[in-house]
C-alpha cells in the first residue's frame, strides 16, 4: 500500500511540471577540445541590445579565438543575418584568414541561409550550441560579463557614447594575462608582449642578417604557443573534476517520455516544464532530440533541460 501511494504521488502530472528541483542541474561537464593553433576554432555571439549611440549601434558583435583568447568587438546597429555577415567577413576573416570552425549560439542572425552560404563559399565548419545552453559557448559568455560593466563605467550617460570606448576596453583585455593560458591573448598572438606607453623606447635595434627577427619569432610562438595548450588543458581538466563533483549525469534511452523545460518569460502560475510529455528518438549525451506526439515537431534540448517523468500505469 505504500509502495502504491508513494508511486501514486510521483506520478502525478502537475507536480512534475511544476515542482521545483532542490538537486544540482544534471549533465558533465564536457569541455570543448583543446585547438592545437590559433585560428582553428573561434566563438562568436551578440552582446546587446544598448541604448542606440549617436552612431546608431545598438549590438556588439564579439569574436574570440579558442586558444589565444584574442577577442574583437564590433559595434553594430543590429543583429540581422544581413549585418552579421558581412561583418564577420570584413573585420575578422580579411584580417585573421578563415577558422576552421565557428561555434555560435541558434539565434537567426547566425543559423540563417545567408551564413550557410558564406561557410560553404569560405569553406569553414559552423557549430551550434544548444538552445538556452550556454555554457557550450562560455567563453564569449564570460567575457560579455566582464566587458559590459566596463564600458557603463566609461560610458557618457548623457550622450550614451559607449562604443567610443569599445576598443581600448577590448585593447585592455587582449594585453591582459588570461587565467587559463598563463599569457595575455596579444602575446599568444603576435608572439611578443605589447609595448606601451608606459615602457622606455628602445635605444637601438641590431639584425645580423635580414631572417633573423623571423627566426626567433617562430621559436617564441612555438615555444608559448605548447606551454599555452598545456596550461589550457591542465585547467580545463581541474574545471571538469570541480564542476562534476556530486553532480548527477542522467541517461535517457530512446521512447523516454520526458518533460522539457519551458525557457523565456512566463508567469509565476504557468508550468515550469512542458504540458504534455515528449519521447526521445534520438540520444547523444547529453544533447538529446525530443518529439511532440500529437504536432510531430522535433526539438534538441540538453541533459540540463529534460526531467523524467513517472506515468503510472493502470491496471
Amino acid at each position: 500500500m505504500k509502495q502504491s501511494i508513494i508511486q501514486h504521488i510521483q506520478s502525478c502530472l502537475p507536480c512534475q511540471q511544476h515542482n521545483i528541483s532542490r538537486t544540482k542541474k544534471p549533465g558533465r561537464l564536457n569541455s570543448i577540445p583543446t585547438p592545437e593553433e590559433p585560428f582553428q576554432l573561434i566563438g562568436i555571439d551578440y552582446c546587446g541590445p544598448f541604448k542606440p549611440t549617436p552612431h546608431g549601434n545598438q549590438y556588439v558583435l564579439c569574436i574570440t579565438n579558442y586558444f589565444t583568447r584574442w577577442m574583437t568587438a564590433i559595434a553594430l546597429p543590429d543583429c540581422s543575418a544581413e549585418t552579421t555577415a558581412p561583418a564577420l567577413f570584413n573585420n575578422y576573416i580579411c584580417q585573421y584568414g578563415v577558422p576552421l570552425a565557428i561555434l555560435s549560439d541558434q539565434g537567426t542572425h547566425f543559423k540563417n541561409q545567408l551564413m550557410e552560404s558564406i561557410a560553404k563559399l569560405i569553406g569553414n565548419n559552423h557549430i551550434f550550441s544548444s538552445i538556452y545552453h550556454p555554457q557550450r559557448n562560455e567563453m564569449i559568455e564570460r567575457f560579455n560579463a566582464t566587458f559590459v560593466p566596463q564600458i557603463v563605467k566609461l560610458q557618457d550617460l548623457e550622450n550614451n557614447n559607449c562604443d567610443e570606448f569599445l576598443s581600448p576596453v577590448i585593447f585592455a583585455y587582449d594585453i591582459s594575462i588570461h587565467a587559463t593560458t598563463n599569457y595575455s591573448p596579444f602575446q599568444l598572438q603576435f608572439g611578443r608582449k605589447p609595448r606601451l606607453s608606459i615602457n622606455e623606447p628602445s635605444s637601438s635595434f641590431t639584425f645580423n642578417k635580414p631572417n633573423d627577427y623571423y627566426v626567433q619569432l617562430k621559436k617564441n610562438l612555438l615555444i608559448i604557443q605548447q606551454h599555452a595548450r598545456d596550461n589550457i588543458i591542465r585547467r580545463q581538466r581541474q574545471y571538469k573534476i570541480n564542476y562534476d563533483k556530486q553532480c548527477p549525469d542522467p541517461h535517457y534511452e530512446i521512447n523516454d517520455p520526458v518533460l522539457i523545460k519551458i525557457h523565456g518569460i512566463k508567469k509565476k502560475l504557468e508550468p515550469k516544464y512542458s504540458i504534455t510529455p515528449k519521447i526521445i528518438i534520438t540520444k547523444r549525451h547529453p544533447i538529446y532530440w525530443v518529439n511532440e506526439e500529437k504536432t510531430q515537431v522535433e526539438s534538441r534540448v540538453h541533459v540540463n533541460d529534460i526531467r523524467p517523468i513517472l506515468i503510472l500505469k493502470s491496471t
